[in-house]
Formats: structure tokens, sequence, C-alpha cells
């Protein structure tokens, strides 16, 4: 079967003395029904060309599924009179939201069952559920198109009720006033998808809400949180390398909010309240990041008091605040750190655990006035585990590791971290899993995963699901490439703006260390990414098609410079302390140097999965269509390219726990099945 033939309708622009060629700029027309029909085509490819894999698709799916417990609850938390917790059933997409008041023998409320809910839709995702701090009422959003605009709904707890109280156009988050009678949301910006408004809900009043503020600079978003003390709300008006920060009481149903930081390019904080004082973690003179404190009542930036000082060597990512301890949590030799400060003894102490290479983040902490702090724990042989830390005695307990089906042991599977060299010498992490039994002295099938943007960290965690890989005799890889946050704020740097290519070319370089090695070999070698891991993904793949055998790019931002060059697009704006603003010919110039769509070339490529969604607003699903497309005018090999668009999902693909899983069954069933390791009856 012949692969679908894209109609070429040349489009040019030019800028800079540069000439951008599109060849398929029709792809962005979602009402012509031109470009449906070619995307039902591309899947119909796709699914018959792939038809021999259906029986090992299904093997997979059921591997995946028999290594997860089906029914499985949360570990509880604590808020207020009641504990709270999500389970799941056999045969359910989606979790059951449950509590039971603090007391003995005390029986179980279902407050949400997101699968009464998403009858009827084929894409369900709940953006937010907040509970009022009287405990009698449910707010919540909902997304059923895979758009990311939410709709609120609140729920009298007592009577089940669904009140006519509700907002749309929303972003996910919202917050409750302490008056129980208020909510806080924000909503989006048509067009440009960016959360702008921000609005206040009394219950009971008649006419329109409040509008309480909006942003007007399309570089910035509106994000709205609440202080661990319940006192306050913040406004965090944030792009990507800058911050404005407002705060108001959660008290007040009238409050207005006041101005406590003033946007300061390439200035970014956060704070929280504790017994009259900000706790404020910027970057204001400190490449990775500080912390300060002021009082309420004296906030001028003259009055800052230093709490930990800037290091190079460890960064701060933020703080939990609680009513006798501080949690400040970071970064150190590309590891989490966690470190105990005790408010009024002044005692410092770092949370040790005694893997190598492991992630450790914060829990449910919603309980204040606590000297207990819940910990999720993982490595990359270590499932999910759930503690309690005990911020005074320093004592762990274990509360729950993920159950892992069929027999799993994680002394069979081994883990280690290696230092590629880049081209100018920088030492690039590289974390490994295997099995042993599965260790060979020659070259190993490998999968190579990164992502490499907006200082966002890939760390080495558990996943049952990748247990069908490494069973098979593959090592899984991750590369830990500048542009991420892994190994402090300068990383990030780095790996952004006129440094962009060195995400690339650290990515090839912990390939060719791997081979070099003897890890694997390029015969051998599958890559992955997606969003900005796909840009990625398409980079690698125009600088060295010969050094992999296989690819997924995975909702991937390819057309660079068409995206970046609309401001009507959703993000596009705020994206320019990402990539650069192209409308300066420094940016363009570079930009244009790697931007996958437009340098494409005549070059053999490996076999390519490209995935998109159809309701995307991050990546719009014709970025990966106008590629394929592309490639497909271009290459000269045999390797196979196939398209596969999820028609009724966005950014994140099928939104229930037996969708996704049948997602990654097809995806992982190409990747073995393109490198020979697809089983005989398969």
């Amino acid at each position: 079967m012949l692969p679908p033939i894209a109609r070429k309708a040349l489009q040019t622009k030019t800028l800079f003395g540069i000439t951008l060629q599109d060849d398929y700029a029709w792809m962005q027309d979602r009402n012509n029904p031109e470009v449906l029909k070619y995307l039902k085509e591309e899947n119909e490819y796709h699914d018959k060309q792939t038809a021999h894999t259906k029986v090992f698709q299904e093997k997979l799916y059921k591997e995946m599924l028999g290594r997860i417990k089906e029914d499985d609850s949360s570990v509880p938390y604590k808020y207020r009179n009641y504990f709270y917790y999500s389970r799941t059933e056999v045969g359910k997409e989606y979790p059951i939201h449950c509590r039971k008041k603090v007391g003995p023998e005390s029986a179980e409320e279902i407050i949400l069952d997101e699968n009464v809910l998403a009858e009827g839709h084929e894409y369900f995702d709940l953006g937010d559920l907040e509970v009022s701090p009287n405990e009698q009422l449910l707010a919540y959003t909902l997304d059923i198109n895979g758009s990311e605009r939410y709709v609120l709904h609140v729920v009298d707890l007592a009577t089940r009720q669904t009140l006519s109280d509700q907002a749309s156009d929303m972003y996910g988050e919202i917050e409750w006033g302490n008056d129980n009678a208020t909510i806080y949301y924000v909503t989006l910006e048509e067009g440009t998808h960016r959360p702008y408004r921000l609005y206040r809900h009394r219950f009971g009043d008649e006419g329109p809400d409040e509008l309480m503020m909006e942003e007007p600079d399309d570089a910035f978003f509106l994000n709205l949180s609440k202080s661990a003390d319940e006192k306050y709300l913040f406004v965090d008006l944030e792009s990507t390398i800058t911050t404005e920060l407002l705060y108001f009481s959660a008290d007040d149903s009238q409050a207005k909010p006041i101005l406590f930081w003033e946007r300061h390019k390439g200035i970014e904080i956060t704070m929280d309240h504790h017994e009259g004082y900000w706790y404020v973690v910027t970057n204001e003179q400190a490449v990775n990041f500080k912390l300060m404190r002021v009082r309420v009542d004296a906030p001028a930036h003259v009055n800052w008091e230093e709490v930990i000082p800037h290091d190079a060597q460890r960064k701060i990512d933020g703080i939990e605040v609680f009513q006798d301890h501080l949690v400040v949590s970071g970064r150190k030799n590309g590891l989490h750190h966690m470190e105990v400060r005790h408010f009024r003894t002044g005692e410092v102490h770092t949370i040790e655990f005694p893997e190598q290479v492991y992630t450790l983040t914060s829990g449910a902490n919603v309980e204040y006035d606590t000297a207990v702090l819940r910990l999720r724990y993982t490595s990359m042989v270590t499932p999910v585990s759930v503690y309690d830390y005990h911020m005074d005695s320093r004592e762990k307990i274990l509360l729950k590791r993920q159950e892992v089906l069929g027999g799993y042991n994680p002394d069979d599977y081994d883990s280690t971290r290696l230092f590629a060299t880049a081209h100018d010498g920088t030492q690039i992490p590289i974390s490994l899993v295997w099995k042993k039994s599965s260790r060979l002295k020659g070259p190993m099938p490998l999968y190579l995963y990164a992502y490499g943007s907006y200082g966002l960290s890939i760390d080495p965690t558990f996943s049952s699901s990748r247990l069908v890989l490494m069973d098979r005799g593959m090592v899984f890889a991750i590369a830990h490439i500048r542009g991420g946050g892994e190994m402090g704020r300068p990383w990030y740097e780095s790996g952004k703006f006129l440094n962009k290519k060195n995400t690339f070319t650290d990515f090839i370089a912990c390939a060719e260390h791997l081979i070099r090695e003897g890890w694997t070999a390029s015969d051998r070698l599958a890559i992955a990414g997606g969003s900005a891991g796909g840009l990625l993904m398409g980079a690698v793949l125009n600088l060295r098609p010969d050094l992999f055998r296989v690819a997924e790019a995975h909702v991937p931002f390819v057309d660079v410079m068409n995206t970046m060059l609309d401001p009507n697009l959703p993000l596009t704006v705020i994206e320019y302390d990402e990539w650069g603003d192209p409308n300066e010919e420094r940016f363009f110039t570079y930009m244009a140097t790697y931007s996958p769509y437009d340098n494409v070339d005549s070059r053999p490529w490996p076999d390519l999965l490209i995935t998109a969604g159809l309701n995307d607003p991050r990546v719009q699903y014709w970025e990966p269509a106008k590629w394929c497309a592309k490639l497909r005018q271009m290459k000269p090999s045999d390797s196979v390219i196939y398209l596969k668009t999820n028609m009724g999902a966005g950014h994140q693909g099928a939104s229930g726990r037996y969708g996704a899983l049948r997602e990654l069954a097809m995806e992982h069933a190409f990747v073995l099945d393109r490198l020979g390791l697809r089983e005989a009856d398969s």
C-alpha cells in the first residue's frame, strides 16, 4: 500500500534575506474537509501498514496491564475533618475520588466519580478538584475534547446536587475563598489560549462574575495559588523568565490584589507566607536562586533578609511552609536535594535515601500545623514509594510502594549513570536501566529518551510499562541534555536562545558515547521525544539520520519558523523567552538553521512514527502533519514514516488509563518490530 499523497501548494515568506518555503500551509485550515480527509488517510495507512503487529500490540497491552493493580487506591491524606483519597476499579478508565471522616470505622463517601462524568465522551480530563474550607462544597473543572478549555462545576456534598454556578473557557485551576461562598478562577484568551483574566464568583450573586484583573501583555500568563496557611491568594503573572507577583487576603471577599513584586526582565520569584513574613525564592543576582524573607507589613526591597544564599553547586526549586518547619527543594549534582529547617531552633538537615540515582518529590502536603512531611520516592528500579517523614525525629515510614504485578523483582534489574562528553567538553549525564539477565557483552538494543527545554528535568523514575522493553533485551536510557534543568539553572540557560543547538548536539554526543562504550550500535538504537522533545527528534534526525535505527516523535514542535512568526497562535509570544523572537534578525537566522520542517533534506532516514492530536492547543496538529508530508516528499530511502493522529484528543493523547495504555502498546510495538524484537508468533 502506498502512503497518502499530500497536495502541494507553495507558500513563501522572506525575512532578513532568507526565504521560507511552505508546501503544505493549506493543512492549517482545520475547517477544510481535505485536511480531515488527509489525516484520516494517514491513520488508515498507519493501521494497515502495522496490521502485522496487531497481535503483538495486544500482547504488549496485556503484559503492561498485567503489571498494574487495577483495583487500587492512593494513600489518604488528612485535610481538616476528613481523609481524602482516590481509587480505581477493574475495567474503569478513571479514578473515583473519596473521603472518610476522621475517626474510627468511618464510612467511605464518594465525592466524585470521574467514570460517571466521562460517560459519552471520547476524551475526558479533570483539571482541578477543590473542596471548600468547610468541606461542604466541591468545585471541579472538566475538559471533554482535549482543547484544555475547562468548565467549572460546583456540587453540594450534602445533597449531591450540582449547583447552577458555572464558568467556562477556564484555565484548569481554581481556589476557594475562606468564606466558603467565593471561588476565584482564571479564563483563557480567545485564539492565543493564554490565561489572562482573574474572576471572583460569589454564590448567590446575580449578574456576571467580578473581573478582578486582566493581563494585557501576550507574553505573560496569569496563574493563581494559595498560601500554605490558607491566609492569602497569590496572582502570579509569569512569562518564561520573568515574574510579577500580587497577593490578597483569602478571608476578604472584597479584597483587591496588592502588588508585591513588579516585573523586571529575567527576574523570577515565588513566595509563601509564615507568621507575618513573606518567604521569597528568587534568581535576582542568583542564577541558581536564593531564599529571602521580608515582613508583610514592611515589604520594601530594602528590607529583604537573606535566609539561604546563592550556591553555584545547588539550585533552589521551591519551598514548602509548615507551622514549625520550612522544606527547601532543589537539585545538587543533577539529583533532587531536599532539606528541612526548623523555624524556632534554626536546625537544618538533609533528607537522605540510599540509592545513587533517584527521584524525590513532595506528596500531598495540605496540613499546615504538622511535623510530618509526605514524600514520593522512586528510582529506575524502585517503584513509586510514599513515605511519611517525621521532620523532628527524621524517621521515614513507608506507607505504600506501588505494587507491580507479574512477579517483578527489583534485584533482577540494574541502573547506573554515565557521562558523555559534549562538543565543548561539558559532561552530559545519562541514566540507564536494564534487565541483568539480558546484559550482553556486545551492543544491545537501546531506547534513548530526552526532552531538553524550558528548564524541565526528565528524572530517573520507575515505569512498569517500560518492563516490556527491558524484558525483551532493551536498555532504557535518559539523556539529561542542556536546555533541561537537571544540573541547575545554567544548564537550562546553555540550551536555549542562541545556545539551543547544544540541546541537539548533547543528545548526539550521548548516542555516540553509548555506541562507543559498547552499550548499543546505530542499527540497534531507538530514540524518542515529545512536544519540545519532538523538536529535538526532528533536529537530531536532520543532523545525524545515520546514527539511529528507529525514532518516535510525539506531538512534535517541528514547524518552528511558521509557528513562531504567528503571534495569533496559542503560546507563541510567551515562547519568545524560550526560543527567541524571530522578528529579530539574530534569532530568525539562528532558528532557521535548526527548524526541523525547514531543514529536511534527501538523506536516508531511520524508521519514524509521528503522533499528533487534532485538538492539541500546544502543538497544532498541522506541525506533525506538514512535517510528515515533507519527509515523504524528500526521503530517498526505504524507511517507513507513519503519522498517527488522535482525532478526539489533544496534547496528552488518550485520556483514560486503558486508552493511554493501548496507545503506548502501539508505540512500543512499532519500536520492537522495527528492531526485530517482535516474537515470531506475534
